[in-house]
Order: structure tokens, then C-alpha cells, then sequence
């Protein structure tokens, strides 16, 4: 965590900075394991400083924020980060502060009728915008400051197609001769940026696959059920503003849950009845070190289960 749904969520949160200049740049005093800031905060305060921000974006599983000169200011959350423009959820784990101008005092959140969540439900922060914060309990995020060229052999020459993008030639074309298992080909970034353990997950069981199943055994119409599944799973979980799970630690960007871990299909419930067929338990196995979750019924290695629908 966080994945795809939930980094959208916070760029979709954060946009209010649109237009906002940076007054400054603050790495706040922190005891805690630092993270990874390139550059060093006095060079990165300086060439960020009176800079306007004209774009919010995301690449995969990181929010990308662009300033006027072509620079961009990349955030990779990884385990516990938090991008925030309210009060972080405790001040021992902030890790980097940006000092803005005064800025909108509304807070845009998804909407299903735009998809794109630029100013739509809007909350009231209580004043203007004055503070874009990075957050981040165990400090394995990073933020780095990428000038274009920089950008491109970085980020952009390392990652995939987006999830919400891909098509399903695009996925057969980057996957379907490797032997992996297709759980574990899913979380590979190169090949499809956003997907992580638990989505991978939740897809499978909606596609009706079995995780264990090898990417060179599946059909053209198997990659075809990967990829709407992929699209109704991630448009489904940034609806609902991502998966907030037990540890507590994913906020969006007004420090409030997300709740489609209310909607998990399989991920995180071994031993429970299967919600689709009711006549096996959810299965938990381990593969390349992460837990999978599935129905031993639902998912199978070969054809379609009678109880599989693709909406």
C-alpha cells in the first residue's frame, strides 16, 4: 500500500494547488528514518521556490506535481506515504512541507460522472491553501525534484502502461510469454504501472482466473476479462477513495479513510465463505513473498466458472 486507487485519490485531493506558488520548501525536524529527498532540502527549496504549480498528475503509483519551468516534483508513497493538505495524523513522521500561496479553499474528490475528479464534491478545508504535506510512518517513500530528461529516464523508461489504460493486446503483448504466475507478472511495474498485491488480487477473482495460472497459458480471452476486470476494480476503488486497512495508516488527502475495503471481494478474508459461489472458503497462499487470496471454486486454472460474470 498504497496502490493505483489510493495515489489517485490523493492527486485527485490535492489539486486545489493548482496555480499555487511555492512560497518555500521545509524538511521539518524529524527523528525518525529519513527518507529520500533528491536533492538536499536547500537545493530543493531553492529551485522549487516561486514556482507555480500548472499540473497534478500520477504515473503509476507516484503524484507527480508540475511547475512552470518543467520541473516536477515526484512523490512515490510506497508503504505508509501520505500526500496531505490537512494536518498530518501525527507530526513526528512529517517529512517534507511545501509553503504555498493562498490557494482554493475547496478540496476536489472523485465523481463518477467525470472520472477525472477536478472539482467535483467539494469539502471545505476551513481556509485557503496554504501547505502541501508529505507524510510518512516508516520512511521508505521518496520524493524527488526531476527536471524533463531526468523525468523521462527515471520514471516515465521504467514503467508500464497505466492500469486505467492498458489494453488488453497491450498486456498479452508485455506478459504473455513470461512463465511467472499472473498474480506475481501483475505487480510488475515495467509491464503495467499501478497494480499491487491487493488489486492484483481482486481482479483475478472478479476475471475468474486462478492466481497460480502461467501468463503463457492463458488465452486471448482471459487477457481480455485481466483487463475490464483491471478497469471495474480501480474505477471501483478510487469511487470509493481506496482501501484503508486495518493498520489505519492510508488517509486521502483531508486525513479521512477511504472505505472500499468494505468491498473486498477475496483480499485480507481467509477462511470466510466465498461471497460469489458460497461453497468454498478464500484461500490464502504465498507467492514471491506476498499473500494472495482466492476462491479455490471461482478461479480456475482452465474455463469459466458457471458463477463468473463480467459486468
Amino acid at each position: 500500500m498504497p496502490e493505483l486507487p489510493e495515489v489517485e485519490t490523493m492527486r485527485r485531493g490535492i489539486l486545489p494547488i493548482l496555480g499555487c506558488r511555492i512560497t518555500s520548501a521545509e524538511r521539518p525536524a524529524c527523528t525518525r528514518r529519513p527518507i529520500l529527498l533528491q536533492p538536499r532540502i536547500d537545493a530543493f527549496d531553492r529551485r522549487v521556490r516561486d514556482r507555480v504549480v500548472v499540473n497534478v498528475g500520477r504515473r503509476g503509483k507516484r503524484v507527480t506535481i508540475h511547475l512552470d519551468d518543467s520541473q516536477t516534483i515526484v512523490i512515490e508513497p510506497r508503504m505508509t506515504g501520505l500526500v496531505l493538505l490537512a494536518e498530518p495524523p501525527t507530526t513526528d513522521h512529517l517529512r517534507l512541507r511545501l509553503n504555498l500561496s493562498a490557494g482554493s479553499t475547496k478540496s476536489s474528490r472523485p465523481n463518477e460522472s467525470t472520472g477525472a475528479g477536478e472539482s467535483t464534491g467539494s469539502t471545505d478545508l476551513g481556509g485557503p491553501i496554504d501547505q502541501l504535506l508529505f507524510w510518512d510512518r516508516r520512511g521508505l517513500g521518496t520524493v524527488r525534484l526531476l527536471h524533463p530528461a531526468e523525468m523521462a529516464s527515471m520514471v516515465d523508461a521504467k514503467l508500464g502502461a497505466d492500469a486505467l489504460c492498458i489494453t488488453a493486446e497491450q498486456l498479452r503483448e508485455n506478459l504473455g510469454s513470461s512463465r511467472r504466475a499472473i498474480k506475481v507478472a501483475l505487480l510488475d511495474q515495467a509491464a503495467v504501472a499501478g497494480i499491487g498485491n491487493l488489486y492484483a488480487a481482486e481482479i483475478l477473482f472478479l476475471a475468474g482466473i486462478d492466481p497460480r495460472t502461467r501468463c503463457d497459458k492463458l488465452s486471448r480471452v482471459q487477457w481480455q476479462r485481466i483487463q475490464e476486470c483491471t478497469l471495474n476494480v480501480l474505477e471501483d476503488a478510487i469511487e470509493h477513495e481506496g482501501s484503508t486497512l486495518s493498520d489505519g495508516t492510508y488517509r486521502n488527502a483531508l486525513n479521512t479513510e477511504g472505505s472500499y475495503q468494505n468491498h473486498h471481494r477475496v483480499y485480507d478474508r481467509a477462511d470466510v465463505p466465498c461471497g460469489r459461489c458460497g461453497k468454498a472458503n478464500i484461500r490464502r497462499i504465498v507467492q514471491a513473498q506476498r499473500s494472495t487470496f482466492f476462491c479455490p471454486i471461482c478461479q480456475r486454472k482452465s474455463g469459466l466458472h458457471e458463477t463468473v460474470t463480467i459486468r
